[in-house]
């Protein structure tokens, strides 16, 4: 082990996950553990739900991930005094040894998914080791680099897949059968367990079986670039080398795939049909949210289809220009590539016809639930679109070919609870 807790590693190719001394919260300093917790950085989108958060406990997470001081250095600043005074408070203790986290979630809906927690050794794309899928926006790399450079800690897990099915998967399993470190449930119905993997041979087993893997970032890509940027500013070795993840095997514990929508500000919806006019069929719906989204997934079958909604009905489009298509999308990719929903949205939509930047907070926000894109489109007087999610497998075959789809395309989950383990680099 060395200074910075960490097992060493073995050079090797395929996947390096070592255990590491967690942070987490004392359940006798705060309300609970629920109360404690939040959705990622980036599901945290209306300034109600962040409200609701900071209101459960003032010792929940989002006050290190998403630190509300006026400017960009007061907020880095900000959460990396308060993750000092949490410490020194006894409101989040390490662990008093290294180890891996099996972490559960379940739902009574009969979503089971359980994984690993651990710190992976960060890798460039070109290696092949950890495959994205999307593009990322260089300004929100830079907001977590500085985050984490300032609090040297790794807030919250991101989450990444693999296809294996092998003896880590079964560690995983055997060690869910025991009574776990903490067991919370949360406002959205999830129930949440977790166990520490410290014992020697346990360990060998997963590292050894990961060894021979590749992972594909389901949800994170701003923060694995983060790592990645992080890692090439400090000499290796160093803590930096890796970065705080959660694997599931989705052999036994697949995914759900989600749509992530967009809010279009300031581009009303008749605006935004009457761009569209005689460059899609356009078909208004007079159905209930649950049933446009069905008419939607039918339309997307057969290729492009976007369901539009901000006045107070749903307008269905699909059926694109040939020659539309042809003049706005690139051509030097592959054929599921062009054929992306988004593809088509970004280069097609928002560069050709609507003219809306996609990297401007002030033109365009990327919301993962329906109902608040709609709600919000409807009260600010904006466009929302509605995306039908794209298959893991059409996911996974572009990640091979190291082909990133557009920025926000897909929404696995169910994605890990921040605020149950935490890595500082120096602990």
């Amino acid at each position: 082990m060395n200074t910075a807790g960490h097992w060493e590693a073995t050079p090797r190719r395929g996947l390096e996950l070592t255990p590491f001394r967690g942070l987490r919260y004392d359940p006798d300093r705060v309300g609970s553990l629920a109360s404690v917790t939040s959705p990622p950085y980036d599901v945290v989108v209306r300034p109600d739900g962040l409200h609701h958060l900071q209101s459960a406990d003032p010792h929940n997470i989002v006050r290190l991930i998403l630190p509300q001081a006026g400017t960009p250095s007061a907020r880095t600043e900000q959460a990396a005094d308060t993750l000092r005074r949490w410490l020194d408070e006894g409101v989040l203790t390490a662990d008093p040894e290294p180890g891996l986290y099996v972490y559960e979630q379940r739902h009574d809906d009969g979503m089971l998914q359980r994984g690993i927690i651990g710190t992976l050794r960060v890798t460039e794309p070109a290696e092949g080791v950890v495959l994205p899928h999307e593009d990322v926006m260089p300004p929100v790399v830079a907001d977590r680099a500085a985050l984490m450079r300032a609090t040297r800690a790794n807030l919250e897990p991101l989450l990444l897949t693999y296809q294996g099915d092998g003896t880590a998967a079964e560690v995983v399993d055997r060690t869910a059968q025991r009574p776990p470190l903490l067991a919370t449930t949360t406002e959205d119905g999830f129930r949440h367990r977790l166990w520490s993997v410290t014992d020697p041979g346990e360990l060998a087993r997963v590292q050894s079986d990961l060894a021979g893997r590749q992972a594909l970032i389901a949800d994170g890509h701003h923060r694995w670039a983060t790592y990645r940027r992080l890692r090439l500013e400090h000499p290796s070795p160093s803590p930096w080398d890796y970065g705080l993840v959660l694997l599931v095997d989705t052999v036994r514990y697949p995914l759900r795939v989600r749509a992530i929508h967009r809010l279009l500000h300031g581009l009303p919806v008749a605006d935004a049909l009457a761009a569209v006019d005689g460059l899609f069929r356009v078909r208004h719906l007079d159905k209930p949210l649950a049933q446009a989204l069905e008419t939607l997934a039918d339309a997307a079958c057969a290729g492009n289809a976007f369901l539009l909604a901000g006045d107070g009905a749903f307008h269905l489009l699909d059926r694109p220009d040939p020659d539309l298509l042809a003049r706005t999308v690139p051509a030097d990719r592959p054929p599921a590539w062009r054929a992306l929903d988004a593809t088509v949205l970004h280069a097609t939509l928002l560069h050709h016809v609507w003219h809306i930047p996609e990297d401007s907070p002030a033109h365009i926000a990327y919301i993962h639930d329906t109902a608040a894109t709609v709600e919000k489109a409807e009260r600010d007087g904006s466009t929302a679109v509605l995306m039908h999610p794209v298959r893991e497998e059409v996911v996974r075959d572009l990640a091979r070919q190291g082909v990133t789809m557009p920025r926000k395309s897909t929404s696995f989950g169910p994605k890990p609870a921040s605020g149950l383990v935490l890595r500082a680099l120096e602990i």
